[in-house]
């Protein structure tokens, strides 16, 4: 938690450098169980080492340490977790987020000077990901826990007809959603196998399985076949270079039926909120980074789809999810 140090004379870097290793410490207790283990009351710091079977003097420094971050309190009784670590970090919830961004930002950015300075991606985020089944598994979770919150509000903006086509939404709550809420529809959904493989589960649990059909692999490479009504790209742009955005939503306006809708759901380029706003920004280097993408402006969007064919972006920014926006446009009628 930020200290809200005061301004001082002294370099500008010390409170990011307190606040960096503040998070640190945050993301050890995450791994090592510690906020888990104070879920169920006090402990002194050799009770805490001998729950997390850890070292007495480094589990007693490591609490110190959390208890000038605002994570732990200390009384006579030893060490608890505040109100709000245990809102936040002492279950499985929130403390995903906080877990999967800990690996991210401590591991994957070590090479980030690279991409900054060749201009291209020092790593492959995906292969990077793969190769770490947890983080994986955190990761698209993540994912399937945002669909769920903002899923209602999505629904009433998408337009829907008979044939959906998604793009990048293995997890396919969005797609089950939709087929759910209109018994007419039908969906293909595309994306990587370790992605479709938690959105098979979610298709077999809704009973869905005959009308949403998942196809395995590169939508890049893929034929998307054609007529459908409504194509959707959530967090997709992003992820990616301006020319490759070109082309792949030049291939879905071929794939959608005249006056088919696309839609993006999109990461805001700039936040009133200051906090959502910083966030963007390091998110937007963590895609430059890991994929060659990065958070792009709505106004940059919509010159790519007029430019694919579609008529009249518009930009919806969503309630459940302030700093995020789904983007609509449909495809020019042919004449």
């Amino acid at each position: 938690m930020p200290l809200n140090l005061p301004p001082g004379e002294g370099p500008p870097s010390f409170p990011d450098l307190i606040a960096t290793a503040g998070y640190r410490a945050m993301a050890a207790a995450l791994r090592l169980g510690a906020f888990a283990a104070l879920a169920n009351g006090p402990l002194t710091a050799p009770d805490l080492a001998a729950e997390l079977r850890t070292d007495p003097r480094g589990t007693g420094l490591l609490a110190e340490a959390l208890v000038a971050f605002g994570y732990l309190e200390h009384g006579e009784d030893g060490y608890r977790n505040t109100a709000m670590t245990t809102k936040w970090l002492s279950d499985d919830g929130y403390s995903t987020v906080d877990r999967f961004w800990a690996t991210v930002l401590f591991e994957s950015w070590d090479d980030l000077e690279e991409s900054v300075r060749t201009g291209r991606p020092a790593l492959d985020f995906y292969a990077w990901l793969s190769a770490r089944p947890e983080t994986l598994a955190r990761f698209q979770g993540m994912l399937s826990g945002h669909a769920d919150h903002i899923g209602p509000e999505v629904a009433e903006v998408v337009p829907v007809g008979r044939r959906l086509l998604d793009l990048g939404g293995g997890h396919a709550k969005y797609a089950t959603r939709l087929c759910a809420a209109h018994p007419d529809l039908r969906a293909t959904v595309v994306d990587l196998a370790d992605a479709l493989a938690v959105g098979g589960r979610t298709v077999a649990e809704a009973g869905l399985a005959d009308r949403i059909t998942l196809r395995a692999g590169d939508y890049d490479d893929l034929d998307l076949g054609g007529d459908y009504d409504t194509a959707l790209l959530f967090n997709v742009v992003h992820g990616r270079p301006v020319e490759a955005n070109r082309a792949l939503l030049e291939r879905v306006a071929t794939a959608l039926a005249p006056g088919g809708a696309v839609v993006l759901l999109e990461h805001d380029e700039h936040c009133a909120d200051p906090a959502s706003d910083a966030f963007a920004r390091v998110f937007s280097l963590n895609l430059f980074h890991g994929q060659g993408g990065q958070v792009y402006s709505a106004e940059e969007i919509g010159t790519w789809l007029t430019g694919a064919g579609f008529a009249d972006p518009t930009t919806h920014p969503l309630e459940s999810a302030p700093g995020q926006s789904l983007i609509v446009a449909r495809k020019t009628p042919e004449e």
